[in-house]
């Protein structure tokens, strides 16, 4: 029996079209939407300042009205985080453009992620919760299942775990979940978007990914036929290490080993995940706190020919008395010119001055009259980028730790009833794992040539990384893991 879980978003504007191309691209069982990241969080704070009503991924309903009745003749089950600050509110709007539309689909929602009430000065507090509720939602026969904050991978077990009937204690089948969650939440870059070795297949306009989940727990990545960009054990093990850290990869739901992760190629653009075990959740939850940090103002020099060292000098010096009550000034020199430049771009070089201060009018209109002042009285050749503004609101991320009986997580059917979801069972707090040692290095010479792919992916699904991260995600504590086998 296998349930066939597909991604159509990594992030909040993400490719509009994905949610229809994968529902017409192949048989599915539910379709998931990954909306959020930190960032995306305060947007939505932001709007909701703005609007008590707002405080959702509003993408998601304009892709609703394309897709609805798609996914209800093709009976796929839809699961997404797009509620963000208000489940509840994206749940009501699903409802009525169904009601309008005349699709009957049964609409339910997670809440309970919102702690921010807790912390004062926050634009939002939300906890990531696990994928019980969401289970929860689809035990009770919801078509369509919205929820605000909830780890990426979330969107994977909850819909497993009601399918295949899975326990809170069946941390092996969990992990697994976790690990395709994982795998998907970034969409296209399980697919060899962002992929190191993108020349290996073409990535010009890559499918977005799907899982071929088992009861036990294990996956086959692959992408619906006939779009575009590649899955081999090098995209997926890229992925798999994308913002983990350890072998312990920490959940509200399970604690997944990564160390345990065997990757295998099962086929043209199949990748088989078996052999994950999974342990107890640590005992806290993560809540992501997001603040207003004050005011920020950016305005770029560009600074051409000769002397341009000098000339940056001689701009600060003359911009220094405008900025002298910032909380927070940063120049950077960037030397994009090059001796003898044949066209005046490449002989120019850029100087970028930021200016952050909790009062708006410090980065704003103080710094854009003293910049503007100086077009006719400073360097050679004087002009910016683009004028400086009156200044734009930034925001902080950090982020806290709470017990799980601090939330009151709780499924909303979609006939009204709520049914509260307990925290799990049992937890673990989270030890290191040694590290094993790194594989001897490839032999280099000037005469080598770059191994395929075929030979080049087992060598990648064994090598340790901490990559940078981009899209949006969430993890519950720290010490969240990245080594495969």
């Amino acid at each position: 029996m296998t349930l066939r879980i597909g991604n159509a978003s990594g992030f909040y504007g993400d490719r509009f079209d994905a949610m229809r191309e994968m529902l017409t691209g192949g048989d599915l069982d539910v379709l998931t939407g990954d909306y959020l990241a930190e960032l995306t969080m305060l947007i939505l704070g932001r709007d909701r300042l703005k609007d008590p009503g707002a405080g959702y991924a509003r993408t998601f309903l304009r892709q609703s009205e394309d897709c609805l009745g798609l996914a209800h003749e093709r009976g796929v089950k839809i699961v997404t985080n797009a509620g963000g600050l208000n489940p509840a509110g994206l749940a009501d709007a699903v409802r009525h453009l169904a009601d309008r539309l005349g699709i009957p689909v049964r609409v339910a929602h997670v809440e309970g992620d919102d702690l921010t009430a807790s912390y004062p000065g926050s634009l939002a507090a939300h906890a990531y919760l696990g994928g019980f509720g969401i289970a929860a939602c689809l035990r009770a026969g919801a078509d369509i299942v919205v929820t605000g904050r909830v780890t990426d991978a979330a969107l994977v077990t909850g819909p497993a775990a009601a399918h295949f009937g899975w326990r809170e204690t069946d941390h092996d089948r969990l992990a697994g979940a976790v690990v395709a969650g994982h795998v998907l939440e970034c969409g296209a870059q399980a697919t060899g978007g962002n992929y190191a070795f993108f020349r290996d297949g073409d990535v010009r306009r890559p499918g977005f990914p799907l899982a071929e989940l088992h009861e036990d727990g294990s996956c086959v990545i692959t992408k619906h036929p006939g779009t575009g960009g590649f899955v081999d054990v090098g995209t997926v093990t890229a992925q798999l290490l994308y913002e983990t850290a350890g072998a312990r990869y920490a959940g509200p739901d399970v604690t997944a080993r990564l160390d345990t992760v065997r990757l295998g190629q099962d086929g043209p653009d199949r990748v088989r995940i078996e052999g994950v075990r999974g342990e107890a959740p640590p005992p806290t939850l993560k809540v992501g706190l997001n603040k207003l940090g004050g005011f920020r103002n950016e305005v770029v020099f560009v600074l051409t020919g000769l002397d341009v060292e000098a000339k940056a000098a001689l701009v600060r010096e003359q911009l220094e008395p405008a900025l002298g009550k910032a909380a927070d000034v940063r120049w950077e020199l960037v030397r994009t010119d090059r001796p003898d430049a044949p066209s005046e771009e490449t002989a120019s070089a850029l100087l970028r001055l930021v200016v952050r201060d909790p009062d708006q009018e410090v980065v704003g209109r103080a710094l854009s009259g003293a910049a503007v002042e100086l077009a006719l009285a400073s360097y050679p050749g004087f002009h910016v980028l683009a004028p400086p503004g009156k200044g734009s609101p930034y925001g902080v991320f950090e982020d806290v730790y709470v017990p799980h009986g601090a939330v009151d997580h709780v499924a909303v059917l979609h006939d009204g009833r709520r049914l509260p979801v307990p925290p799990a069972p049992d937890t673990a707090v989270l030890d290191e794992v040694p590290e094993p040692p790194l594989p001897e290095p490839l032999p280099t010479g000037p005469t080598r040539h770059a191994p395929s792919a075929s030979s080049r992916a087992p060598a990648a699904a064994t090598r340790a990384a901490t990559p940078t991260s981009v899209c949006g995600p969430a993890r519950t504590t720290p010490g969240a893991g990245s080594r495969t086998r």
